[in-house]
């Protein structure tokens, strides 16, 4: 049965850590750790909300390549833009304790930004009316 009171307060909780990620977006003000950290959460919470609201007990864990499997597994229709976000994971975990190397490549923060906006935007159009 879905639980449409779990999904809103976990979409609630996902637009807070998206806050977070704006205030931290940049690099002068805090280290990409604690960005990728709070985009990781919000991502996470903002998966699960949607297996809540499907009524899918979801597993705690903070593997969103995962989640977003499990979604699928439950037939939801996830579009693959959000596939690129499984690259936060480890954010979630090891990069809470360990220093992170920057890529050769910057880590695009107002990319990462964009794509979480469009995740919670995509679930909040998507969930039971009084839901999103």
């Amino acid at each position: 049965m879905s639980d449409p009171k779990e999904a809103a307060q976990l979409l609630s909780m996902a637009r807070k850590d998206l806050q977070a990620m704006r205030a931290l977006a940049f690099p002068e003000l805090a280290g990409i750790e604690m960005f990728g950290f709070h985009a990781q959460q919000a991502v996470e919470k903002g998966l699960k909300a949607w297996l809540a609201a499907k009524g899918v007990e979801y597993p705690r864990i903070h593997d969103l390549d995962r989640l977003l499997d499990i979604l699928r597994e439950e037939g939801a229709v996830v579009p693959v833009e959000f596939d690129g976000l499984g690259v936060l994971t480890d954010f979630g975990v090891a990069f809470r304790y360990e220093a992170y190397d920057e890529p050769d490549e910057p880590f695009d923060r107002a990319q990462i930004i964009g794509q979480v906006e469009s995740l919670l935007g995509h679930l909040a159009q998507h969930l039971p009316p009084g839901t999103g």
